[in-house]
């Protein structure tokens, strides 16, 4: 079984930074991807980082050049490094792994954490 937590979440001021973990546990392959995503109430969620086992990270438009993911790969665990922070960074920020099996992807989530960051 596959499980997903995650730490770090809180309320930061606006330019301050924060750090979020996801220890992930359970097979999900050696050829997954890891990733987070946000999401604020009345909108879908959206991509933040996501980075494979082998290749570079990509960034979604809004913190680009703000956040860095990371990966330990023998721990099993992505990291988001949240710099510069802004309240529209405010969202509950959930951790992803996709898992390559056969031919497709299996999504697995974590439970979410709450980013508040105050102006």
């Amino acid at each position: 079984q596959v499980q997903l937590v995650e730490s770090g979440g809180g309320l930061v001021q606006a330019g301050g930074s924060l750090r979020l973990s996801c220890a992930v546990s359970g097979n999900t392959g050696s050829m997954n991807i890891m990733g987070w995503y946000r999401q604020t109430p009345g909108k879908e969620r959206e991509l933040v980082a996501r980075i494979p086992r082998f290749g570079i990270a990509n960034y979604g438009d809004a913190v680009k050049g703000r956040f860095t993911i990371s990966r330990d790969n023998a721990k099993n665990t992505v990291y988001l490094q949240m710099n510069s922070l802004k309240p529209d960074d405010t969202a509950v920020y959930y951790c992803n792994v996709k898992a390559l099996v056969v031919t497709d992807f299996v999504d697995y989530w974590g439970q979410g954490t709450q980013v508040t960051v105050s102006s």
